[in-house]
């Protein structure tokens, strides 16, 4: 029998993406609110109430107030992917980061509560995690990311003001250096010291690139690149969205390569010389980075 998917806030880009990937699903029954009960929170409620996943694509109150609604549901509530930042960090619900460590793919199938990763997150926590774990960046280490995302990333008013070329080529932003993806980054890469995170946009629609410079000789044991290269193709063997790449020949790394893709690639960028490196991953910030990942979290928790 089909899986009921009900997805609040379908009308927004990720919702929009996810709805698009499962349509055509045989496994899948995608159901909805009347566009005239749309307000209705009772029409919502007895929806909820019929539903196998709830994947919710809102602002973040929003989603609290939908979990509140299950919430009083009891034993009839559905299961909950959570696509905004709202329940990340919170406890109760399992990181949607299926690649996160051995036994976190499991967690998600099994879970009532699943919070879907963050675009920059994604590419942030890919690099830092394995290092991590590994002992080869320590808990407590300096570190800065830098990244750079498509408009499609950053809501309704960026994407009119870059489709109407009302906005700039390239920009920095959230320089009061808080964004909002900083708590799970912090959490989940298992970071005792907060990272300094500088987000920016680009004239692009979709496509990501998350960097950290690193000095070599500040880490622990003063690895090599190979050694960072050889613990990430360590961590995802057999993983099958993440790959990890040789160095590119060129020197160059083009952020919109993997659009259209659910996958994501990590490069150890290096020059041993100078006991410089820096680790890259790329990915589509509507794939991976948040619709391709919901639907990867929801087949797991449908076992699909």
């Amino acid at each position: 029998m089909a899986s009921r998917i009900f997805i609040d806030g379908d009308a927004g880009t990720t919702g929009l993406e996810i709805r698009e990937r499962l349509a055509s699903r045989a496994d899948i029954e995608i159901v909805a609110i009347p566009a005239e009960k749309r307000k209705d929170v009772e029409a919502k409620r007895a929806l909820l109430a019929t539903v196998d996943v709830a994947i919710l694509c809102l602002p973040d109150d929003a989603a609290k107030e939908t979990v509140a609604l299950c919430d009083a549901l009891g034993p009839k509530a559905p299961r909950i992917l959570d696509a905004s930042t709202a329940h990340r960090v919170a406890p109760g619900w399992v990181y949607g980061f299926p690649e996160l460590c051995a036994g976190q793919a499991v967690a998600i199938a099994k879970a009532p509560r699943v919070a879907n990763v963050g675009c920059y997150a994604t590419g942030a926590i890919a690099l830092l995690r394995p290092l991590v774990d590994a002992g080869l960046i320590a808990p407590d280490q300096a570190l800065a990311i830098n990244a750079v995302s498509g408009y499609s990333g950053g809501g309704r008013q960026m994407i009119e003001a870059y489709e109407k070329g009302a906005a700039p080529a390239f920009e920095l932003y959230a320089l009061g250096l808080d964004h909002k993806h900083l708590p799970e980054i912090t959490a989940y890469a298992r970071l005792a010291t907060r990272p300094l995170f500088v987000p920016s946009v680009g004239n692009f629609r979709q496509g990501m690139l998350v960097s950290i410079p690193l000095h070599l000789d500040a880490l622990p044991g003063k690895p090599r690149a190979a050694d960072l290269d050889a613990a990430y193709r360590r961590h995802y063997a057999g993983a099958p969205h993440v790959r990890v790449m040789e160095p590119p020949s060129g020197g160059r790394i083009d952020a919109l390569a993997l659009n259209g893709s659910d996958d994501m690639e990590l490069f150890v960028v290096a020059n041993e010389a100078r006991r410089h490196t820096v680790l890259v991953a790329r990915l589509d910030n509507l794939g991976k980075g948040a619709s391709g990942a919901a639907v990867q979290n929801l087949d797991l928790m449908i076992g699909a």
